[in-house]
């Protein structure tokens, strides 16, 4: 027993003389480039006067307070409600972003956008314009209706999806739907 203290007693010493081991520190980030907030399977929701307007799900967000924006990615949703709380359409995208100065919600690469009554918008980047409440963009769209298919460049609707314009048509073909 002597024998084993002793040896525990010199290792220890030994181990307080050894030197520490310093870590290394990355000189090459900034602070104002990190997040000042960062989250995963967030879901944030969005009110006005106690009723909810949209729900946004992200598998990941990070908050930027300098530059003013969120980052959004790993698959997001946003679910816009209508004025009786059910939800009016659902638009879906592998990214986005959020201009944190005026709330508009930018949803990028493979986008889709349905409606409650099955219009359906394809494309790959679609934007939230929080002063008009009006769903936009400026890219090729498709949209495929119980009526009608369009395709063309430049967009712009309600939220609902229900009131649609597209400013530079290439395509469209209508449904009979009395067959």
């Amino acid at each position: 027993m002597k024998y084993f203290l002793s040896v525990i007693f010199i290792l220890y010493i030994a181990g307080c003389n050894s030197d520490k081991v310093k870590p290394t520190v990355d000189l090459s980030l900034k602070a104002g480039e990190l997040p000042t907030q960062e989250s995963w399977n967030s879901e944030i929701f969005f009110s006005d006067s106690g009723k909810t307007k949209a729900i946004l799900f992200a598998g990941h967000l990070r908050v930027y307070e300098r530059s003013q924006e969120t980052l959004l990615d790993k698959n997001i949703k946003v679910e816009f409600f209508n004025r009786n709380q059910k939800i009016a359409s659902t638009v879906t995208a592998k990214r986005g972003r959020v201009n944190d100065a005026t709330k508009d919600l930018y949803a990028i690469d493979s986008v889709v956008a349905v409606s409650d009554s099955g219009t359906v918008v394809k494309t790959e980047e679609l934007m939230f314009r929080n002063k008009d409440q009006k769903i936009v963009s400026d890219k090729f769209v498709t949209i495929v209706s119980p009526k009608e298919t369009i395709k063309g460049y430049g967009f712009e609707s309600d939220q609902g999806l229900r009131n649609y314009v597209i400013y530079n048509i290439t395509y469209v073909a209508r449904t009979d739907s009395t067959k």
